[in-house]
């Protein structure tokens, strides 16, 4: 009996891992994230940058990957790229350090799509449909379903490329059973394309002073 209810609450733990650890990871960067803005709003505002230059771009990789996984719930995605070649470069000049966020975005967010097309490929419609963190209603996904039976493969990218469809199709494209290299590439371009004109538009608003308060 105590072998059973230990095997049993093995198998719980699991359940809860596998059903809310994400919800755990992504509550932690939360946190991090609102500490990291209390401290520069109203702390010590050189630590605040020193901290966001060491540990910035590491916390932004993993991040993206639940921004690819579309578990990203606690801040909008499409905030993160302007933000951080906002706060993150030395100066607007600095295009090394621009360049490495924008290869962060997208490794990040494609290994996050990658995992969630892995998962619709392998597990299937119903399997993800009843995963707590799969937001995604059943009505929507058959509307993206659509898209992908009527287009095609080249709606990866599109759809990556575009305000409010990104990572929309990494599922209908993981239930097609799309090559695994071939959704890679795809969905990698698509996110260059979006967070290259994001990262743009920062830097324009940036040179033009606006807006001030994000200078340090």
């Amino acid at each position: 009996m105590a072998l059973m209810s230990f095997t049993t609450d093995r198998r719980s733990v699991r359940t809860f891992v596998a059903d809310y650890g994400v919800f755990l990871l992504a509550g932690g960067f939360a946190l991090t994230a609102v500490a990291g803005v209390l401290l520069f709003l109203f702390g010590d505002k050189s630590l605040a940058k020193q901290w966001l230059h060491q540990y910035g771009l590491f916390a932004l990789f993993f991040i993206f990957i639940l921004e690819g996984a579309m578990m990203l719930y606690f801040a909008p995605s499409e905030s993160l790229v302007p933000i951080g070649v906002t706060l993150l470069p030395a100066s607007s000049h600095d295009y090394t350090t621009i360049v490495t966020i924008l290869l962060v975005a997208v490794v990040g967010a494609t290994i996050g799509q990658y995992v969630l097309f892995s998962l619709a490929k392998r597990g299937g419609r119903e399997y993800l449909l009843e995963k707590p963190w799969f937001r995604v209603s059943e009505s929507s996904l058959n509307r993206f379903d659509g898209w992908f039976q009527r287009w095609g493969r080249v709606v990866v990218p599109v759809s990556n490329a575009l305000l409010f469809t990104r990572g929309m199709l990494t599922v209908p494209a993981g239930f097609a059973e799309m090559d695994d290299w071939e959704f890679i590439v795809l969905s990698a371009l698509g996110t260059l394309i979006f967070e290259s004109w994001l990262a743009a538009l920062a830097l324009y608003i940036t040179k033009t002073d606006l807006p001030s308060f994000l200078h340090f």
